[in-house]
């Protein structure tokens, strides 16, 4: 069956490819959620970048977003490769990276303290 660029996963409007955040290599920086934040958030758990919706934002501003990342962990892929990647990240083991109020932080400088 030939795609119509109106499936879910996609967000409903026709578009060529999707954006994907490769969580594992994100350092969590902000930059993308910045510039095209109806695009990308921070994951609350891991403090990593993750796509909320696939048409929140114009292509001209999600590629934007995609340039400022500073490790190039976002790239535009097509429906099967999106499928695909989504498939593997359910086997991703993804630490956690240390944010301001997760406990990470706080221990170490309870340790210090110490």
């Amino acid at each position: 069956m030939d795609k119509t660029g109106f499936e879910p996963e996609l967000g409903g409007i026709l578009r060529q490819n999707s954006v994907y955040v490769d969580e594992a290599t994100c350092i969590g920086c902000g930059h993308c959620a910045y510039v095209a934040r109806n695009t990308f958030f921070l994951e609350e758990d891991y403090g990593r970048a993750r796509v909320i919706n696939q048409t929140g934002d114009n292509v001209g501003l999600i590629q934007e977003a995609i340039d400022t990342c500073p490790v190039d962990c976002i790239a535009w892929v097509n429906e099967q490769e999106l499928i695909r990647l989504e498939e593997l990240r359910k086997y991703q083991v993804i630490s956690n990276i240390g944010l301001v109020g997760d406990g990470a932080r706080t221990d170490r400088r309870s340790k210090m303290a110490s």
